[in-house]
C-alpha cells in the first residue's frame, strides 16, 4: 500500500518559525488540555496527550505550564476548551480552513470574523469551500525499521503510507488516527494531527499572492488560532 506525492502539498508551518514563543507555549497548552479533555490524564494511556506533551519538551515549555495545562483540561464544564474550524476565502480563489481551540466561541469568531473583512478575505458558512480538501489523520514518524512500521501502520487501520527519505507518512481516516497512533512507536512520532490537504491546489498571482500572504499571517496570528491549511499551491 505505497503512497504517492499528493500528500506532499500538505504545508509544514512549525511554530518555532512561525511565532512568538509564547505563541507556541499557548498552542500546545491547548494540545494538552484538549487531549486530557477527551483522553484523560495518563499518557500511557493517552497517546494525544503523551504527543502534546512531549512536543511541549522539544519546545522547552517549562514543567509549571506543562501541569497547569493538564489541570485546565481536568477542570469544570466552563473551563472546558473547543476545538472548532472556522471557513474562508482570500484573493485568488484562495480557500482557508482555519483551526482553532478556544473557551469562548463567540470571541473566536468575532476575531476572526473581523481579520478576514479587514484583510481582503471572506469567512463564509460552513462546507462552502471545505468540499476542496481531504479531512485526515497524518503521521510522520522516523522509526528504525521503516518496512515493518509501514506494515504494522496498515495493520491497524492506516489509510496510505508514504516513504520519504528516512519518514514515513502514515494516513488515516480520521477516527482512526489515535488506534493508528497508539499501536506504533510513539517516541518515534515528529507529529500527529488532523489536516486539511487541498485536492486542487490554485496557483496565485503574484499580486494575489502577496494579499494573501499578509491575510494568512494575520489569520495565523490570532490568539485562538492553532493552524491554518489552505490550497495554494
Amino acid at each position: 500500500m505505497s503512497g504517492h506525492n499528493k500528500w506532499s502539498t500538505i504545508k509544514h508551518r512549525k511554530g518555532a518559525q512561525d511565532a512568538k514563543r509564547s505563541k507556541i507555549f499557548s498552542r500546545i497548552a491547548k494540545a494538552i488540555a484538549v487531549a486530557v479533555q477527551n483522553g484523560g490524564p495518563d499518557p500511557e494511556t493517552n497517546s494525544a496527550l503523551k504527543l502534546a506533551m512531549d512536543q511541549g519538551r522539544k519546545a522547552n515549555m517549562p514543567k509549571d505550564n506543562i501541569e497547569r495545562a493538564m489541570k485546565r483540561g481536568s477542570g469544570d464544564e466552563s473551563a472546558r476548551i473547543e476545538e472548532v474550524t472556522y471557513e474562508a476565502m482570500g484573493p485568488g480563489g484562495s480557500a482557508m480552513m482555519i483551526m482553532c481551540a478556544t473557551d469562548n466561541t463567540n470571541r473566536t469568531l468575532t476575531d476572526v470574523k473581523t481579520a478576514l473583512k479587514k484583510n481582503g478575505g471572506k469567512f463564509v458558512p460552513s462546507g462552502s469551500v471545505g468540499f476542496q480538501f481531504d479531512f485526515v489523520g497524518y503521521i510522520s514518524t522516523t522509526p528504525t525499521d521503516i518496512e515493518a512500521a509501514e506494515l504494522e501502520a496498515i495493520e491497524y487501520g492506516a489509510e496510505d503510507v508514504i516513504v520519504e527519505d528516512k519518514n514515513l507518512i502514515i494516513i488515516t481516516k480520521t477516527h482512526d488516527l489515535h488506534a493508528v497512533l497508539k499501536n506504533i512507536d510513539t517516541d518515534t512520532v515528529n507529529e500527529a494531527r488532523l489536516v486539511y490537504n487541498p485536492t486542487q491546489p490554485v496557483t496565485l498571482s503574484d499580486q494575489d499572492k502577496k494579499a494573501y500572504t499578509v491575510l494568512y499571517e494575520i489569520i495565523e496570528d490570532l490568539d485562538d488560532v492553532v493552524e491554518i491549511f489552505d490550497n495554494v499551491a
